[in-house]
């Protein structure tokens, strides 16, 4: 549990930035948004779901739709970039413009307290709480809730349908 219940807009974290010009920003500023809050990774097999990911962005976020991507290195040190190398390579690569967050872990005893609250709202196949590689997607109601957690091989044009139902409740 967390300031705001059972849902995400309790968390802040910082956004992908390098220096001293690192901003922190609450999960509050994003309430009455479907959010698919995503951990990524530059050097993976999974690595072109950037493209998806953007493509689903660019045509929900009008309606209500964001997407927040979470760099992490725990998964085969797939994310060993620096905030800039992280930054530079996914605009370059795959035009990203959707929110980027810093570097963080989603497993272990240093797990973001973000990704302890999705994976006990949302375990796993058969209850495990484990973030099984990068890529795993977490999809979230307007108001806060876990509804849906998928699998790191899910391809974002398979969120689709999930994603409309979302931006079309009120």
């Amino acid at each position: 549990m967390n300031e705001a219940g059972e849902t995400v807009y309790g968390f802040s974290v910082p956004l992908l930035a390098g220096g001293a010009d690192v901003r922190t920003v609450s999960l509050n500023e994003f309430k009455g948004r479907v959010l698919l809050i995503v951990n990524t990774a530059s050097k993976c097999g999974n690595t072109p779901q950037y493209a998806g990911l953007e493509q689903l962005y660019r045509a929900y976020k009008e309606r209500g739709l964001t997407v927040l991507g979470f760099p992490c290195n725990q998964f085969g040190a797939q994310e060993p970039g620096s905030a800039a190398e992280i930054a530079s390579f996914c605009e370059r690569n795959y035009g990203v413009s959707f929110p980027l967050f810093a570097k963080i872990e989603v497993n272990g005893p240093n797990a973001h307290p973000l990704y302890e609250f999705l994976k006990k709202a949302k375990p796993g196949l058969f209850g495990t709480k484990r973030i099984k590689w990068n890529f795993t997607k977490f999809l979230i109601g307007r108001e806060g809730r876990v509804v849906r957690r998928y699998a790191p091989i899910t391809q974002p044009k398979a969120i689709v349908a999930a994603v409309e139902v979302l931006l079309d409740s009120q």
